[in-house]
């Protein structure tokens, strides 16, 4: 829960903001909000972006479905993309539930930047792509897609996009009064 997180506090209400809204969804949806389909959490390793998505979890009392993104690199072609596919029908059959793919630069490399790529890592990441296309940012689908990464500076830039990882919270080292605090 978010009394297990000391350290981070900005980071931690952001997170707590976005719960009230899982939690709330209809009092945001009055006013005219988006419900996030996705939540990346940016920063070095080790500062608590796997705590702190799982707290999301629990604040909000719903299913944590975890995954890592080198879940899903695969040798096989369609393989994959077919895995992703399976993660968002879970989440949705059990919703409202919240997906956590943690190491997500595993899976959202950039297309192109340079880094090498081949068919089935751009398949897998097409598929992602796709399946938080289908999360309704109107709070139909109930699924909450959530994401850490270390490398934000190497993801396409399709995945921040608008109905994506559109809230990016930036989880840093914690100050000397933080580390105290941990």
């Amino acid at each position: 829960s978010f009394d297990d997180i000391a350290g981070i506090d900005a980071s931690k209400a952001e997170v707590m903001e976005v719960v009230d809204i899982m939690k709330n969804p209809q009092k945001y949806l009055k006013v005219g909000a988006r419900i996030p389909a996705g939540i990346l959490l940016c920063g070095p390793p080790g500062t608590g972006k796997t705590l702190l998505a799982r707290a999301i979890a629990a604040e909000a009392k719903v299913p944590f479905i975890f995954c890592s993104g080198s879940d899903f690199v695969e040798m096989f072609v369609g393989r994959g993309a077919a895995r992703v596919r399976e993660l968002f029908e879970r989440a949705k059959r059990v919703a409202p539930s919240i997906i956590f793919i943690d190491e997500l630069d595993a899976l959202g490399k950039s297309r192109g930047r340079g880094y090498s790529s081949h068919d089935e890592a751009e398949q897998t990441l097409n598929q992602l792509l796709a399946c938080m296309d289908g999360i309704d940012s109107k709070g139909g689908s109930g699924v909450v897609c959530v994401a850490a990464t270390n490398r934000f500076d190497v993801l396409d830039e399709a995945l921040c996009r608008p109905g994506r990882f559109d809230r990016v919270i930036k989880v840093g080292i914690p100050d000397a009064r933080g580390r105290r605090g941990v």
